[in-house]
């Protein structure tokens, strides 16, 4: 299995099947566009775990993913992609960069969920677009920016319901598509879902679950993680 590709959570790997590559969960934790570093033990099983229990339980759901099948504790077998370069994110409360761009208070429950795109440039610092960008940058057309649309929605749903269950409240997500290297007019949800990734505060005492915990210096930031482990755990053995 040869290294294909490094991000900063993940990396991938070829395997015999063209078709399929082994993804790698890391250590390493960063945050601001990778100005703020760290690693932390055990980040790479944990988001892994959480991941593969969020994909298996999606695809129940009818959502199509990229994964494939487990392997060990930090790595899958995943479908390969080729990653669409706009990132979806799905807000229902006020948080993080939409607070400090709108002055809205963190918290604030917004009537329906706002989606926006940003596009994917570590470089340019994934600034915000809309599907004219995207049309015109030929990241993806119209047709894909109305299906990542309907889609993140569809997962929004599935995944507050499912959160809830586990105690958690699904504040904003982003989330990664890609189009099937085995056949380019699919495109399946990809990269990861987990704490890193997610914005889930307790629904009892609002407490942060997230990867927040480092970009704010709260610490016990594998503490939150693995108890959001073990309640993902808990609500998909019940289901």
């Amino acid at each position: 299995m040869a290294p294909l590709y490094e991000g900063k959570a993940k990396r991938l790997y070829t395997t015999d099947d063209p078709n399929v590559l082994r993804m790698e969960y890391k250590d390493e934790a960063t945050a601001f566009n990778a100005e703020k570093k760290a690693v932390f033990e055990d980040k790479g099983r944990l988001n892994k775990a959480i991941t593969l229990l969020m994909y298996q339980m999606l695809e129940k759901k009818g959502t199509l993913t990229h994964l494939v099948a487990d392997v060990d504790e930090v790595n899958l077998l995943v479908k390969k992609v080729d990653i669409l370069l706009v990132e979806v994110i799905v807000r229902n409360q006020a948080a993080g960069n939409f607070s400090k761009r709108m002055g809205v208070e963190e918290g604030t429950k917004f009537k329906t969920p706002i989606v926006e795109f940003s596009y994917k440039s570590d470089e340019l610092g994934d600034p915000l677009i809309n599907d004219d960008y995207a049309r015109e940058m030929g990241l993806a057309t119209p047709e894909e920016c109305a299906f990542l649309k309907e889609q993140a929605l569809i997962i929004n749903g599935v995944m507050i319901d499912f959160f809830k269950e586990c105690g958690l409240g699904l504040v904003d997500f982003k989330i990664e598509f890609g189009r099937l290297a085995e056949d380019p007019s699919k495109i399946v949800l990809a990269d990861e879902i987990s704490p890193d990734t997610c914005r889930l505060w307790d629904l009892k005492t609002g407490e942060k679950m997230d990867k927040d915990r480092f970009r704010e210096d709260l610490g016990g930031v594998m503490e939150a993680y693995a108890e959001v482990l073990e309640r993902v755990q808990s609500a998909t053995s019940e289901s």
